[in-house]
């Protein structure tokens, strides 16, 4: 069992610890279903079982870090602890006083051992396949138990599981045309994923259609959750952290700054609790239930790590290290989704985005290109693919001035991330009408 192995790793530190020190540790492990699909079969399938551990070695104001992979054999792991509280206590000693440590050192332990309902995966299996049946799917499914701890020699311990699933994929069609699509959770529902494929069918089908372009200006839009967030996702980069707001760097400035805001409808918040990310961080600092960073279109409140906490003489909220939003909501509007063509009129509506990025950080102007399923829309109804094509313009302006609405139903967005390990970021987020957005090419 996980969390007794980890308790184990726990008492091996404590147990070798040299007078006055002290350690914090941070635990992370998963156990993961990987299958890949093409030309709708399975190409590949395996399970992943991993573990990692980061330990702070701290004397005073000095401290070392380091991490280290986990064989999950506890006589093994001793060695290797051994061995790296060693190389922490060389290390420590040739370095500088650290004037921004904090560590958390009033005891808040918890334990947070979410349910696992995933389905087996061959079970699952079938149910793709029937979705791509005469298509060409391309996707990636992958699932299972994602896991975090964390200790220190003050007799804090913390511990967090959860299940969950995300199957990205792609109906191809020649020519490099796809529509691109995503399903997540933490229970397989097989009704909700029917209504998913029943929508990109449909796109499909207008996808296969000829496409045409437009001409460069600025048009209504329509961005569905997925392009929502790659739009927020890009705005955690500096956009919610103190450090960012501090040093000038954050490309919310001129909401901090200048008293500049968006539209009255825009919330977002953390929202731990309804996530699926820890409750606590690698300092051992838990995170509130909720922190409300944006309320009624103006800035609210930061996201606060530990060592900015120290450098800027604020309490710490519990944020990581870059101070990025783990559990993200975008409060959701009036609009039914049932009625996006119609409210969208004539104009262009977006699935998702390709490339992202900032055009001018201080002005949070943002450039970014759309790709897969992107369709002309006249008079409520679409009429064809539209060609690749680049936007250029302001956060203020799409979520400000020009906003007209957001969905009244959002989706549930679990971060697709498995570069060392499964993220456990989320997004719960809505569609987004917006008029004058500007189209560069």
């Amino acid at each position: 069992m996980m969390q007794s192995y980890f308790h184990d790793l726990v008492d091996l530190i404590g147990a070798a610890l040299r007078g006055a020190e002290v350690y914090t540790c941070a635990f992370s492990a998963e156990a993961s279903d990987f299958i890949r699909f093409n030309h709708n079969r399975v190409r590949q399938a395996g399970t992943v079982t991993q573990r990692w551990l980061t330990l702070d070695l701290i004397a005073g104001r000095r401290h070392a870090t380091g991490s280290l992979v986990l064989s999950g054999d506890l006589e093994l792991d001793r060695a290797r602890i051994g061995r790296s509280m060693r190389d922490l206590r060389e290390k420590r000693a040739e370095l500088p006083e650290d004037p921004f440590l904090l560590y958390a050192t009033d005891v808040r332990s918890s334990e947070r051992c979410g349910e696992n309902h995933l389905p087996d995966s061959p079970a699952v299996v079938a149910d793709l396949r029937t979705a791509g049946h005469g298509r060409d799917l391309v996707g990636l499914y992958t699932a299972g138990g994602i896991f975090a701890g964390f200790a220190n020699s003050f007799g804090q311990r913390n511990w967090h599981a959860s299940y969950s699933y995300h199957f990205g994929w792609s109906f191809h069609l020649e020519g490099g045309r796809a529509v691109k699509c995503a399903h997540a959770g933490v229970e397989w529902q097989p009704d909700r994923f029917v209504r998913t494929v029943s929508q990109a069918t449909e796109q499909l089908a207008a996808l296969s259609r000829p496409p045409r372009s437009v001409l460069p200006g600025r048009y209504r839009v329509y961005l569905a959750p997925a392009a929502v967030f790659d739009l927020v996702d890009l705005l955690s980069w500096g956009g919610f952290g103190l450090r960012a707001h501090r040093t000038k760097a954050t490309p919310l400035l001129k909401m901090t700054e200048n008293g500049v805001s968006l539209d009255p409808r825009v919330n977002i918040l953390e929202n731990t609790r309804d996530g699926i990310a820890p409750d606590f961080q690698e300092a051992g600092f838990i995170r509130p239930d909720r922190v409300d960073l944006i309320t009624c279109g103006a800035y609210q409140d930061c996201l606060v790590s530990p060592r900015s906490a120290m450098e800027f003489g604020v309490p710490t909220n519990g944020a990581s290290a870059a101070e990025t939003p783990q559990s993200v909501e975008v409060v959701a509007g009036e609009v039914p989704a049932g009625d996006v063509l119609r409210r969208l009129g004539t104009g262009i509506y977006v699935s998702n985005l390709w490339y992202l990025n900032y055009s001018d950080r201080t002005a949070c102007r943002i450039t970014g290109m759309t790709r897969f399923a992107t369709f002309w829309v006249k008079h409520g109804v679409i009429q064809a693919p539209l060609d690749a094509m680049r936007f250029d313009d302001t956060i203020y302006r799409m979520l400000g001035d020009n906003l007209l609405g957001l969905t009244s139903e959002r989706d549930l967005i679990l971060d697709p991330d498995t570069y060392l390990h499964r993220s456990t970021r989320s997004a719960r987020l809505p569609g987004i009408l917006a008029e004058d957005v500007t189209f560069t090419l």
